[in-house]
């Protein structure tokens, strides 16, 4: 028994001594999304702010594939040292439920960091449909099953997975029409060939002062300050209901607790920067913190949510 608390208190102090002097070399950020897109605003911002907080390099590392599993498990089987990051977002949440053949678990075989941004999106409207707020919706839906279509950036992904969450809360058929991606699905909002959309913040915002879209509610549990008039969903008149597209970091599953600590403060120092809390607001974003267990409280939870909706609304990941 003694030399087996020597072995722990032995390692302890050599995870103390690795956290001190973490980082002493370039860490890796891996993204599972293409660049450009929009985890890219939050992951680019942050790796700047870092490299300079830590005197490190961080190297953004883009594999898009797979609803994000291909990155995802490039960190999972990364070393658990703190050097291989992952910053991902909601569709972490249901990969398992969409891709169930995957080679890891995303609610055990990652450390959660914290949670870094929130992004809501926008129920709106082409203007051609007679509709101006969400009850109206509701009451034409219910009136013509199955007849208003909507558009979304693809099977399983978050566009998707919020009007299925609506549809279902609201007791409403709505018809949808998957794109690849969010561009051709707003092109074809705008053009009026599909009726109803959830694109992001950014992407509403222009259009609506232009008329060419109408706004009827967002998706988050708060008003968005980039269009406080607008209300949210459970405002308007479906109580309960929150779905927003999140942000976060995560570790390899066994990596230092002492090192996650390390992480986690320098990230929120990070996040609360004036000029990343801006540079988030100008890409629809807000800027939010966690510690490492409430997101991992967080992200549990949201599993268990977007899984239920898969199975409710039979939804597949694309393939």
């Amino acid at each position: 028994m003694a030399i087996v608390r020597c072995m722990i208190l032995l390692a302890a102090m050599l995870a103390g001594a690795h956290a001190q002097n973490f980082p002493s070399r370039p860490i890796r950020l891996v993204i599972p999304f293409s660049p450009g897109g929009a985890t890219d605003v939050p992951g680019r911002l942050i790796a700047q702010k870092l490299a300079d907080a830590f005197g490190q390099q961080i190297i953004v590392d883009n594999r898009p594939g797979a609803g994000s599993a291909i990155g995802s498990e490039i960190v999972a089987r990364g070393q658990p040292d703190g050097y291989t990051l992952l910053l991902t977002g909601t569709p972490f949440a249901v990969i398992g439920a969409l891709y169930p053949q995957l080679a890891f678990d995303p609610a055990r075989d990652f450390a959660p960091v914290m949670q870094v941004a929130l992004a809501p999106n926008v129920l709106v409207v082409h203007p051609s449909l007679p509709v101006r707020s969400l009850k109206e919706l509701i009451a034409l839906a219910r009136a013509q099953p199955g007849e208003i279509n909507y558009a979304s950036g693809g099977s399983g992904g978050a566009q998707h997975l919020f009007a299925a969450l609506l549809t279902s809360m609201a007791k409403i058929n709505l018809t949808h029409i998957p794109y690849k991606g969010s561009g051709p699905a707003t092109a074809d909002l705008l053009g009026g060939h599909v009726k109803v959309g959830l694109p992001g913040i950014t992407i509403v915002i222009p259009h609506a002062k232009a008329g060419r879209l109408v706004p009827l509610a967002v998706t988050s549990a708060k008003r968005a300050p980039q269009i406080p008039e607008v209300p949210t969903i459970d405002e308007a008149g479906v109580p309960g209901y929150d779905a927003a597209v999140w942000f976060g970091i995560f570790a390899p599953r066994g990596t230092p607790a002492a090192v996650i600590a390390r992480l986690h403060a320098a990230i929120e120092r990070v996040v609360r920067l004036p000029e990343v809390e801006n540079g988030y607001l100008a890409s629809g974003n807000l800027a939010v913190t966690s510690t490492p267990p409430e997101f991992g409280a967080f992200i549990r939870n949201d599993i268990a949510k977007w899984s239920a909706v898969v199975r409710e609304a039979k939804i597949r990941g694309e393939q």
